[in-house]
């Protein structure tokens, strides 16, 4: 009689890497998790270590510490002297985020978004036409020219080049996009022991990776809402937090809003991640809120700004990591309102379709 034998499964160790790599990815992913938080990211580590055995006889958690610290990732360089990451960590937790989230790219030129149409741009095509008064000599085909002129006016005669004769490679034009991500840092981001604001932030570091390596000419801005909106850094992603905060999408949107009216680009795009209705509006000073189903007074100024970008020519695209029947009631009307898209996704499969959309988005003009 055949049976099955069932062992404790130990991950084999990775290959080329030293124990201080293999300590380093797992640390990263902890400060992520922790918001920055270095000592808590430590504790863990620690009690991670001490439940399996992450380390040696011959390196320990604190000469992990120490190679922190000298291999500038950690600093206490600060008023209260506190353990601290620094820019070369932060820059770390994106280029892991960005291989986490959209795995392995395959590298080519930066800042270039192809499209189907010609135009100014900088990279050659395949395509060409007669010369027209006003092209740029550097588009010249000289090759081509050359050989119209021997084909027109004989080979053997004096060499005669006319305007006739020379031909120009077309230009590919490129896009160039300006995106807003919105990013909920309401209390329920956290609430019923599901943690969705690290996924939330994971992505937009990738994200932030992705443009900055690969489309340099676009343009990126990451904005947090809750009670209200603020723009926040790049270097800022990493210690974002969830606060005791409602949801203002009123006040998310119109600061999106605001930043895209200041960019050139003409593609711009509004990129949205939370896991609920809106629940808070700013009135004057005050603030109206109701986490009672949808209140029709926040529904009807939420669709009001959906529809202005619609008329700007800004889609939103909303990432729902909620699946609440009626929540996703609230995101079909408001994107049937913008024309945008909606996307119902768990929290694993967030970064997949947010690079998808945002690929695809590259070779439209809104």
């Amino acid at each position: 009689m055949k049976g099955f034998r069932f062992t404790k499964y130990i991950p084999p160790a990775e290959r080329g890497k030293s124990t201080f790599e293999q300590l380093l990815n797992v640390f990263l992913q902890l400060v992520t998790m922790t918001g920055g938080d270095v000592a808590e990211a430590l504790s863990w580590l620690t009690n991670l270590d001490k439940r399996y055995d992450l380390t040696n006889p011959g390196y320990g958690i604190g000469d992990f510490i120490e190679d922190l610290k000298s291999k500038g990732y950690l600093t206490e360089e600060n008023i209260r002297g506190e353990l601290k990451i620094t820019g070369k960590s932060e820059q770390m937790i994106r280029r892991n985020a960005l291989e986490e989230i959209f795995g392995k790219l395959k590298r080519g030129k930066s800042g270039q978004h192809t499209t189907p149409h010609t135009g100014p741009g900088e990279e050659k095509g395949s395509d060409r036409r007669p010369f027209q008064f006003g092209d740029n000599l550097d588009q010249i085909a000289l090759t081509d020219s050359l050989k119209n002129a021997q084909v027109n006016h004989g080979f053997y005669t004096d060499f005669l080049l006319t305007e006739d004769d020379l031909e120009v490679v077309e230009n590919e034009m490129k896009t160039q996009t300006s995106t807003v991500l919105m990013i909920d840092i309401s209390h329920s981001m956290i609430l019923y022991g599901e943690d969705r604001i690290t996924p939330a932030k994971k992505v937009a570091m990738a994200l932030t990776e992705l443009i900055k390596t690969r489309y340099p000419k676009d343009t990126l801005d990451v904005i947090v809402f809750g009670n209200d909106a603020w723009q926040i850094e790049i270097k800022d992603l990493p210690y974002l937090q969830v606060g005791p905060y409602h949801t203002n999408t009123v006040a998310g949107l119109e600061l999106a809003m605001d930043l895209l009216r200041r960019r050139k680009n003409p593609n711009k795009q509004i990129f949205m991640i939370t896991d609920g209705k809106p629940t808070c509006l700013k009135v004057g000073i005050k603030y109206y809120k109701n986490s009672f189903g949808i209140d029709s007074k926040i529904l009807k100024e939420t669709l009001k700004l959906a529809a202005q970008c619609r008329r700007l020519k800004i889609p939103v695209t909303t990432f729902m990591i909620a699946s609440d029947p009626y929540l996703k009631e609230f995101v079909r009307e408001f994107t049937a309102v913008n024309n945008g898209n909606a996307y119902y996704s768990n929290l694993k499969g967030l970064g997949h379709l947010i690079f998808e959309d945002y690929r695809r988005n590259r070779t439209k003009r809104f």
